[in-house]
C-alpha cells in the first residue's frame, strides 16, 4: 500500500480570510476568477486584472479572458461606471494603440438583446478583433478580443451582466498541445500577485496540484519579495514534492528556509510541508521528526514578536483571498491576523500527525490528534473560515475511517457525508470533491450497499469525464469501483463502464504528444493544417523562451551581456505570444479544430476503429490490484490480473536484468529468463488466453512497470519453456539458443498504444502521400571520454544533474543494422527513396533543422527511449536518446 495515500490533499491551506464556511458561492463581481460556462469543464476562464488602465474608478472592474492553448489572454471584460468621461471613449482610445476599428451594425446577444458592436483588426497581423458593448444605468459592460473566440466574448459579457455563472457553450479552436498546467500558467500571469496567491491556494485545496504549482512558481519568481516570496517558494516546493520531484522540492525548501526570519506563518508552513514531503517519500519517521522540530525563536504564537505584528493595507492586500468579498458582504469577513494564521497552521500540523499515526496503525492516537486539530480550528473565529474547509473535510474522512474500523457505521457514514458536503460548497467539480465522493462510495461498497455505491461511482465518472479531470487521487478513489465491475465481468455494461472509468486515470505524458501529432497530421497539408502546425510550433517556442528567461533571470551575478540577452529574450517572448494566439484565433475558422466540450472515449468508440482479427488489450493498475480489458470489434471482457503493481515491478526488473544489467561499470547480458516471462504472460493474459487464439494483431496499452518491457518478450506456451530448459542443461549449451520459444509476438503482430484515444486518433489519420519511403535515425554518437565524469555532467546541467541520466547511458547505441533491415523491408531493393542518419548527424538540432522530413512516408527512430525516471525520487521526463 502506498503510505502517502490521503496526504496529497494536505498540500497547503490558504488561511487568509474569515467567512462563513457554509456560505453560498459569492457573485461574480466579488470574485478574482471564474470559469466561463460549465465549471471545471470550461475551456476558458476569467481573471480580474489588477492594473488595467481602463479601470480608473473605485467601482470599475476589468478582467482578462484566458483560454486553453492560448499563450496570452485572448480578450477582456469590463464593467465601468460613467464618471467625468465616457468609459466607451476611454476604451476606444486604449484600443486604438493595437487595433484599427470601424463601427458595425448592432448585434443581438441572448439575454441582453441589442448590443453595440465594432469590427476591428490587429495592426500588422490581419487578425479580426471584435468589440461588444451594453449599457445599464450608469455602467458600461464591454467584451472585446480576438474574433476566433467570439463565443467566449459573448458568454463573458452575459456572465458579467448577470453577476453569476451563466450556462453556455464555448466553441474555440484547440491544438491539444497545452495542458491544464500550461493553462494555469497563463491564468496566473493575468492576475496581480495578491489575487494569484489566493487562486493558487484555491486550486491546491481543490486537488489541482499541477495547476497550483504554476501559480506558486510564478509567485516565487523575481516579482515577489521578502516573506511573500518565501511563502510562494515554500508552497512551490511542496507542489514539486506532490508531483514527484523530491530533489527539486528539497532545494526550494532550503531556499525558503533562508528567507523565513521571524515570520510565524512561513515558519509553520515550512515545518508542515517538509513533513508532508517526507510522507510523499514514504518516510513517516522523518515526517514526525519534522513536526516535532522546534520553530525558530520569536515565531511562537504568544511571543512579543508575533503579538506586535499588525495588518496594514499592503499586507492585507497580499494575505486576503476574499478581501473584496468581505467588503461586499458587509464586513462579515476580514483578513486573518498572522497570529490566527499561525494557530491554524498548528492545527494543520496536528492533522498531518494524525494522518501519519493512522497510516502506522495507531487509530486511537490518530483520533486524538484529529480532535485536537478541530479544537484549534474552532478557536479561530469559531471555525468560520472558508479557506480551511478542505482541512475539515480531510479530518472528517479520516475520522470516518476510524469509526468504521471500530464498527460505528452510522458515525462513519455521517462523517463521510459531512466531508462531501463541505467540499461541495467551495470546490464544486474539483478532484477534491470527486475523491471525497469516492470515499463515501467505497464505504457503501464495503457495507454491501452495492446499488448505492454504483450510482455514486457512476456520477463520479460522469463528472470527471465531462470536466476532463484526470488526477492521481482518483486512481485511489476509484479502486473499489473496479473491484465491483470485475466481480460481474460478463455483463457488457460493466465492461463498458470499466473502460469509461479508466479514462479518468492519469496516462503517460507521451499520450498527449501522440494525440497532438495525430491532430496535426489529420488534415494533410491544407491551410488549416499549416495553421495548426504553426500554432504548435509557436507554443513550443514560447516555452523555450520562458525557460531561457528563467535561466537568465536566476543568474546570481548577471553580466552586462546577460542583461542585454534577458531584455532581448523578453521582447522575443512577447512577440511569440502574440503570434501564437493570433494564429490560434485564425484556426477557429476551421471546424475540425474547434471543440465544444471534452469527455471520455467510450468502448463503442474504440470498437468502431478495430478491424477483423484485431484486439485491444488495456492494462489498468488501481490501488493494490491490476485489471485487464480485452476488446474486439464484436465485444469485450474485463478481468482481474494475477499480479499487482508492486509484484509487477519486481517481475519486470528481474526480466530486464537478464537482458542487460550494469555490473562494475560494464553492461552484462545473461540468458533471458523465459520461465519468468511465461509466468508474467499467465498473470497478464491468462484469463483471456483463449480469446487471443484468433487475434492476428494485438494492440497493447501498458500500465505501470509494463511501460518498461515490450510485450513481445512474453512467452505464451509452457511446453516451449520446458523444452528450452532441458536444452539449456546440456553441458555444451550456453543458454542463448531460444529456438522454438513461443514468444507472444511470434504468431501475431503486436503494437503498443499509450492510450485508447491516441490509438484511435492515429488510426484515423489519412495515409501519407509523401514521395519518399523511409528515413531512419539511430546509432547515436557516444560521448567523448572527457565528458563521462559526474563533474562534467554537473557543469552541463547545473541543478538538473541530480535527476539526469548518467552520461554512460549514451555509450551503448543501437546498431544501424536495424535501420538497414527496416529500410529493406519497406523499400525492397529500391534504395532511392531511403535515407539512414547515424552518428553526429543524429542530433536534436540536426533533426529539427531538416526541411525534408515531410517528404518521407515513414520516420523510424532506432534508439533508446528514456521512459521512466533515472531514480525513484525523480520525475519521469520521456525522451528519445540522440547523439550526445
Amino acid at each position: 500500500m502506498n503510505r502517502r495515500a490521503g496526504l496529497l490533499a494536505l498540500a497547503g491551506a490558504a488561511l487568509l480570510a474569515a467567512l462563513p464556511a457554509a456560505a453560498a458561492a459569492p457573485p461574480i463581481s466579488i470574485r478574482d476568477s471564474f470559469p466561463l460556462g460549465a465549471g471545471a469543464a470550461s475551456l476558458c476562464s476569467v481573471q480580474r486584472a489588477g492594473r488595467d488602465p481602463a479601470a480608473t474608478g473605485m467601482f470599475d472592474r476589468a478582467y482578462a479572458i484566458t483560454c486553453r492553448d492560448a499563450a496570452i489572454p485572448i480578450g477582456h471584460l469590463y464593467a465601468l461606471r460613467k464618471g467625468r468621461d465616457d468609459p466607451a471613449a476611454r476604451l476606444a482610445t486604449l484600443r486604438a494603440a493595437a487595433t484599427e476599428c470601424a463601427p458595425a451594425p448592432a448585434g443581438q446577444i441572448e439575454g441582453l438583446g441589442r448590443v453595440e458592436t465594432a469590427s476591428c483588426k490587429l495592426k500588422g497581423l490581419d487578425v479580426d478583433y471584435r468589440v461588444y458593448s451594453w449599457r445599464r444605468g450608469g455602467t458600461l459592460y464591454a467584451a472585446e478580443g480576438l474574433a476566433g473566440y467570439d463565443s467566449a466574448l459573448r458568454l463573458g459579457l452575459r456572465t458579467l451582466v448577470a453577476d453569476r455563472p451563466v450556462p453556455g457553450e464555448l466553441e474555440i479552436a484547440t491544438t491539444g498541445a497545452g495542458d491544464p498546467a500550461a493553462f494555469a500558467r497563463v491564468q496566473a500571469g493575468a492576475l496581480d500577485p495578491a489575487a494569484a496567491i489566493a487562486e493558487a491556494y484555491r486550486r491546491n485545496n481543490g486537488g489541482s496540484y499541477a495547476e497550483a504549482a504554476e501559480f506558486f512558481s510564478s509567485l516565487a519568481g523575481a516579482e515577489a519579495t521578502g516573506t511573500s516570496r518565501a511563502e510562494a517558494l515554500v508552497n512551490d516546493a511542496l507542489q514539486q514534492s506532490d508531483l514527484g520531484d523530491s530533489n527539486e522540492a528539497s532545494r526550494r525548501f532550503d531556499r525558503a528556509a533562508a528567507m523565513v526570519g521571524r515570520d510565524p506563518v512561513v515558519a509553520r508552513m515550512l515545518r508542515n510541508y517538509r513533513a508532508i514531503a517526507a510522507m510523499n517519500r514514504e518516510l513517516p519517521g522523518e515526517a514526525l521528526a519534522a513536526l516535532a522540530r522546534p520553530l525558530p525563536p520569536g515565531t511562537e504564537v504568544d511571543s512579543p514578536v508575533v503579538r506586535a505584528l499588525t495588518i496594514d493595507a499592503r499586507t492585507a492586500s497580499r494575505l486576503n483571498a476574499e478581501t473584496q468579498a468581505a467588503r461586499q458582504l458587509g464586513g462579515r469577513g476580514s483578513a486573518l491576523l498572522p497570529e490566527e494564521r499561525a494557530q491554524l497552521l498548528d492545527a494543520q500540523a496536528q492533522q498531518i500527525r494524525g494522518t501519519i499515526l493512522l497510516l502506522q496503525g495507531r487509530p486511537d492516537d490518530a483520533a486524538a490528534s484529529f480532535r485536537d486539530a478541530l479544537v484549534r480550528i474552532a478557536a479561530v473565529r469559531n471555525g468560520r473560515i472558508v479557506s480551511i474547509v478542505w482541512m475539515r473535510a480531510q479530518i472528517d474522512g479520516a475520522l470516518a475511517a476510524i469509526a468504521e474500523s471500530k464498527g460505528n457505521d452510522a458515525e462513519a457514514e455521517r462523517l463521510h457525508r459531512e466531508s462531501v458536503a463541505l467540499v461541495e460548497v467551495d470546490y464544486p467539480g474539483s478532484p477534491a470533491l470527486l475523491s471525497a465522493e469516492g470515499q463515501l462510495a467505497g464505504y457503501y461498497a464495503r457495507k454491501g450497499r452495492i446499488d448505492e455505491a454504483r450510482r455514486l461511482y457512476r456520477a463520479i465518472v460522469d463528472a470527471g469525464a465531462a470536466s476532463g479531470i484526470s488526477s492521481p487521487s482518483l486512481r485511489r478513489a476509484l479502486a473499489p469501483y473496479f473491484v465491483l465491475l470485475t466481480a460481474e465481468a460478463d455483463r457488457p455494461d460493466n465492461v463498458a463502464e470499466l473502460f469509461r472509468a479508466s479514462q479518468l486515470l492519469v496516462r503517460p505524458g507521451v499520450a498527449q504528444t501522440q494525440a497532438v501529432l495525430a491532430r496535426e497530421l489529420s488534415g494533410g497539408s491544407d491551410e488549416a493544417s499549416r495553421l495548426f502546425r504553426q500554432s504548435v510550433n509557436f507554443g513550443r517556442d514560447v516555452e523555450r523562451a520562458r525557460v531561457e528567461i528563467a535561466r537568465l533571470a536566476a543568474a546570481p551575478k548577471p553580466t552586462a551581456e546577460d542583461i542585454v540577452r534577458l531584455a532581448a529574450a523578453r521582447a522575443d517572448l512577447a512577440a511569440l505570444e502574440t503570434a501564437q494566439v493570433a494564429t490560434q484565433s485564425k484556426l477557429a475558422q476551421y471546424p475540425r479544430y474547434r471543440v465544444v466540450s471534452g469527455g471520455a472515449m467510450t468502448l463503442a468508440d474504440l470498437q468502431r476503429v478495430l478491424r477483423p482479427g484485431e484486439a485491444y488489450y488495456k492494462m489498468i493498475l488501481v490501488g493494490e490490484d491490476g485489471y485487464g480489458l480485452l476488446v474486439t470489434a464484436a465485444g469485450g471482457r474485463a478481468f482481474r490480473l494475477g499480479v499487482g503493481p508492486d509484484e509487477l515491478d519486481k517481475e519486470v526488473d528481474a526480466i530486464r536484468a537478464t537482458i542487460s544489467v550494469e555490473e562494475k561499470g560494464r553492461i552484462v547480458t545473461y540468458p533471458f529468463d523465459v520461465a519468468r516471462a511465461h509466468r508474467l504472460y499467465d498473470q497478464l493474459f491468462g484469463p483471456a488466453a483463449a480469446d487471443l487464439a484468433g487475434v492476428r494483431h494485438l494492440i497493447f496499452e501498458p500500465d505501470g512497470a509494463m511501460l518498461r518491457l515490450p510485450p513481445n518478450l512474453l512467452v505464451t506456451d509452457r511446453a516451449s519453456v520446458d523444452a528450452y530448459l532441458a536444452k539449456a542443461r546440456r553441458p555444451e549449451s550456453d543458454g542463448f539458443d531460444f529456438t522454438g520459444i513461443a514468444w507472444l509476438g511470434r504468431a501475431r503482430d503486436v503494437s503498443t498504444a499509450v492510450s485508447a484515444r491516441a490509438f484511435r486518433d492515429v488510426r484515423q489519420v489519412a495515409p501519407s502521400r509523401a514521395p519518399r519511403d523511409y528515413i531512419g535515425f539511430g546509432e547515436n554518437q557516444p560521448p567523448q571520454r572527457a565528458a563521462l565524469s559526474e563533474s562534467a555532467l554537473r557543469a552541463i546541467l547545473g541543478d538538473g544533474a541530480a535527476c539526469a541520466w548518467p552520461i554512460a547511458a549514451w555509450a551503448h547505441p543501437i546498431s544501424a543494422a536495424e535501420l538497414r533491415r527496416a529500410a529493406g523491408i519497406v523499400a525492397g531493393k529500391d534504395d532511392k527513396g531511403v535515407a539512414i542518419v547515424t552518428g553526429q548527424a543524429f542530433s536534436d538540432e540536426a533533426i529539427k533543422g531538416r526541411t525534408d522530413l515531410s517528404q518521407y512516408r515513414i520516420l523510424h527512430f532506432a534508439t533508446h527511449g528514456l521512459v521512466t525516471a533515472p531514480r525513484p525520487e525523480c520525475p519521469a521526463r520521456p525522451a528519445l536518446m540522440t547523439s550526445f
